[in-house]
């Protein structure tokens, strides 16, 4: 009985070596060699996007988009002149990722970041001059989580003119500042949406006179739960005073922009409070911080409709957005990670860690308060729907191109192997 056990043993070995051989024959590259590795371990077959972000296993896109919005390599060159440019909205897992941008990518030259410093020193190799705007690389230099409209007014002069080390102007003088270089941004702006390549294409939103290529980012978040966490922000005395809000060269004033609370802060405020006020920034952020305000007159309501306002600056955050060089989803942080890396051909030290519990999912509201956070965000949650369905066919065309080139590595490794045994045969038959 012993005999026969051991003979079936042998028979399975001899079984798995054959097929192994076999496989091996069959696909000899190394993407099989995964899939081998893969076989050999049933808890790391599991598609690991798929299984961090929970993603249906089929995704039903809405939105058409081109080929050209769908594939972001936009040949960054940190090298060279190139600049990354992070538009930083509050409470969207910006700060994570902004750390992620400094400390975490493998670089020729890393960031150097020294303990109990906010800022790292991140130069391009062999230069100093840094390859990286962003709130852990030059600081505020723009003002407090400038927006969109303020960055592509602000970046180009303060970058070209190598004001680094005093990046943080004061009020007046960058409105007066901004007054002179405005007309001229807003041209590239109009540029880059008419033309869809060169340096004032998709990729780079506009370049500057010194030739230099801007590539701006951004990370989104659901609106109900960046709202909620904006309020539980506030409620802990966070107010953005510092925020200058510059549009068409100037700030808003108090009755453009009324203030939510009369004291310093709005500290121990309650949610219903929270809602209530009308002029609370908080109301479709997302949206506001991505569109170009000087189509609407900025913070004058007056300008025009309510309803035509609405329109405009969602047009203009959508079409912004989707010709940013990239934008991550704060719910969707390894297929970010994934898409950053293919962008911009740079790779993260460590992977990124999806946090489902967060100070807002630990906030309970009914289905009622839910549907008026929802209204009062209504032009977010459009927005959120769009860069959702603009993310997800990114990924997947991305993953499609990626598995197209395996294939096409594949096939050239079955054709030089089978040329080397042709020839082999070949040298066989003619020494015999």
């Amino acid at each position: 009985m012993e005999d026969r056990s051991h003979k079936v043993l042998l028979a399975l070995v001899m079984l798995f070596l054959f097929a192994v051989i076999v496989l091996q024959y069959v696909c000899p590259g190394t993407e099989c060699q995964l899939l081998r590795l893969r076989a050999l371990s049933p808890a790391a077959a599991a598609d690991p996007y798929r299984a961090e972000d929970e993603t249906p296993a089929r995704f039903v896109p809405r939105f058409n988009f081109s080929a050209d919005d769908l594939l972001r390599r936009g040949g960054f060159n940190i090298k060279g002149g190139d600049l990354i440019v992070f538009l930083h909205i509050q409470k969207t897992g910006g700060t994570t990722f902004g750390r992620h941008l400094v400390r975490n990518i493998q670089l020729e030259q890393p960031c150097e970041c020294r303990a109990g410093q906010k800022k790292c020193t991140c130069h391009r190799p062999g230069k100093r001059e840094t390859w990286l705007f962003s709130r852990f690389s030059t600081g505020w230099s723009c003002g407090l989580h400038a927006d969109w409209t303020e960055l592509t007014n602000c970046v180009p002069s303060v970058v070209d003119s190598k004001k680094e080390v005093r990046l943080r102007p004061s009020r007046t003088w960058e409105m007066c500042f901004l007054l002179d270089v405005g007309s001229k941004c807003k041209t590239q702006h109009q540029s880059a949406h008419t033309e869809s390549n060169g340096p004032c294409g998709l990729n780079a939103l506009f370049s500057s006179p010194l030739g230099r290529n801007f590539y701006y980012i951004t990370i989104l978040r659901d609106p109900v739960s960046r709202y909620l966490s904006e309020w539980r922000h506030v409620q802990r005395g966070a107010t953005w005073k510092a925020s200058l809000h510059v549009c068409d060269g100037r700030s808003p004033t108090t009755e453009e922009l009324p203030s939510c609370y009369t004291g310093d802060d709005w500290s121990g405020c309650s949610l219903q409070e929270f809602m209530d006020c009308p002029y609370n920034l908080a109301n479709n952020r997302q949206v506001r911080m991505l569109s170009d305000l000087s189509l609407v007159g900025c913070y004058n309501l007056s300008v025009m409709p309510e309803e035509q306002r609405n329109k405009v600056l969602l047009d203009s955050a959508k079409e912004n957005l989707k010709r940013m060089a990239f934008f991550g989803l704060t719910e969707f942080q390894r297929k970010t990670q994934y898409l950053f890396e293919k962008t911009f051909n740079m790779n993260f030290i460590s992977p990124f860690t999806q946090y489902n519990s967060t100070r807002a999912s630990s906030v309970e509201i009914d289905k009622q308060t839910q549907q008026r956070i929802e209204a009062l965000n209504f032009l977010d949650m459009e927005l959120y729907d769009y860069a959702k369905d603009l993310f997800l066919q990114r990924y997947q065309y991305m993953r499609q191109k990626e598995h197209q080139e395996a294939r096409r590595k594949r096939q050239e490794q079955r054709k030089i192997l089978r040329a080397k045994q042709a020839h082999l045969r070949e040298q066989g038959e003619n020494s015999s």
